[in-house]
């Protein structure tokens, strides 16, 4: 798994308008100066959010961009995909098919372990919202929580 600066920039920027008490939401430039990244580059990323549901703009002057639905219906690995290629592709053939998993040769055994820890990854990141994330500190108890054995055996 690897994730790109444009998935992580895209992130920071979507917990940005997600923690924004504003109703007209943030700008280009308000996100440019609060990132310390080009309104070229938050624009293109803006424009991606947007064209996977995830944001939209508000009208007039004063307008900036809100989040399109409630942050805790925003799971993180729909973000991610949006932002970037789906997080499983090295796990699967040319026409999009998850490869099973094989057992007669070394090569494929370590493949196993790969895809074993990537099904985990994104397991966890298919539970993760964005409201999961709106603050540091709530996001690590969250996070530490999903990881413990006593919520998996809730799951």
């Amino acid at each position: 798994m690897k994730i790109t600066a444009q998935e992580e920039y895209g992130l920071r920027i979507l917990i940005r308008i997600a923690s924004c008490k504003d109703h007209d939401g943030m700008s280009i430039p308000q996100l440019s100066e609060t990132e310390q990244l080009s309104q070229h580059y938050i624009a293109k990323l803006t424009r991606l959010l947007r064209m996977a549901h995830l944001i939209r703009s508000t009208p007039g002057n004063k307008g900036g961009y809100i989040l399109a639905r409630p942050a805790d219906e925003i799971v993180i690995k729909n973000v991610l995909e949006a932002l970037g290629t789906p997080l499983d592709k090295e796990f699967t053939d040319e026409n999009g098919a998850v490869m099973r998993f094989c057992t007669s040769s070394v090569d494929c055994s370590s493949r196993s372990l790969w895809q074993m820890i990537q099904l985990t990854v994104n397991n966890l990141l298919e539970r993760i919202t964005l409201m999961d994330l709106v603050t540091e500190k709530d996001s690590k108890n969250t996070i530490f929580d999903m990881l413990s054995p006593e919520f998996l055996e809730k799951r």
